[in-house]
């Protein structure tokens, strides 16, 4: 057996064979995550101890646990409920994602600026998309494709509540970015990709699900290509002179969409740069 590669690293054509069904892990329901927290060193053996609850130190300032879980309370008074989405955003520490000039705001439910015209997203909002991607799910999801890796933050929070993240990243300065973001988490369960991300990443695929952070008019075909059945699709799209979300899941007998509220995301752009 191959040892996984050390983080950061790069996918190759291996990252395609012996893979875990889309939906359900290894051909099976992925067990409940009980974790409440864990180090940094814990989230890289995740697939050791799943249920294991490993306490982090409270921390001060902005590395405050406190600070993160009153974020937390928020989101639940604004209507998310799904533990697993709520656990991983107080885990993650979103202030080392944006710039040092910026960090008093890490935690406040609003977008900040990361760089190269393009924003973090509001916790609010990664919140309820994920949320509505996992589809009430009660462990973990399978494998799931993120468009726009941005800072790698929503990339980060995927990776608690999914088995497997492939995150897709077209500016080569985000890229770059994030993975210097993310390298001290050590998340051997997300993978990150520097490419156009209207075409995917087949070699990945079929997806549990597929999310994106930037929206354009129509939803590329190859992320439908790409979707497992019984997976779901969560992007924003163009709608009414605006944008809204769209959920798409696809089903055995065929696609079903819904549109629900408005939101503001960069558009989706081919190619890289």
């Amino acid at each position: 057996m191959k040892e996984r590669p050390s983080f950061p690293a790069r996918l190759d054509s291996t990252l395609a064979k012996n893979r875990p069904s889309a939906v359900g892990g290894l051909g099976h329901a992925a067990p409940a995550l009980t974790v409440v927290a864990k180090t940094a060193a814990g989230v890289a053996g995740a697939g050791k101890s799943k249920g294991a609850a490993i306490p982090v130190p409270l921390g001060v300032g902005m590395d405050s646990q406190a600070v993160r879980q009153r974020m937390v309370q928020k989101l639940a008074g604004q209507g998310v409920t799904d533990p697993l989405v709520l656990q991983a955003m107080g885990r993650i520490e979103r202030h080392r994602f944006v710039d040092s000039a910026l960090v008093n705001q890490a935690y406040e439910d609003t977008s900040l600026p990361i760089g190269l015209g393009q924003t973090i997203s509001k916790p609010g909002v990664v919140s309820r998309m994920i949320e509505l991607l996992r589809n009430g799910a009660t462990g973990r999801m399978g494998r799931v494709l993120e468009i726009g890796t941005g800072c790698g933050y929503q990339a980060a929070v995927l990776s608690c509540v999914a088995e497997q993240v492939y995150s897709v990243e077209r500016l080569r300065g985000l890229h770059d970015k994030a993975r210097e973001n993310l390298r001290h988490l050590r998340l051997a369960n997300l993978h990150l990709l520097f490419g156009d991300g209207m075409v995917g990443y087949a070699q990945g695929g079929p997806y549990a699900g597929i999310i994106s952070a930037a929206g354009g008019d129509v939803l590329p075909q190859a992320w439908i290509d790409q979707l497992a059945v019984g997976g779901r699709l969560v992007a924003p799209t163009v709608h009414a002179g605006g944008q809204a979300l769209m959920v798409v899941d696809k089903t055995p007998q065929g696609l079903r969409q819904s549109i629900l509220e408005a939101v503001h995301f960069v558009p989706l752009k081919s190619g890289v740069a």
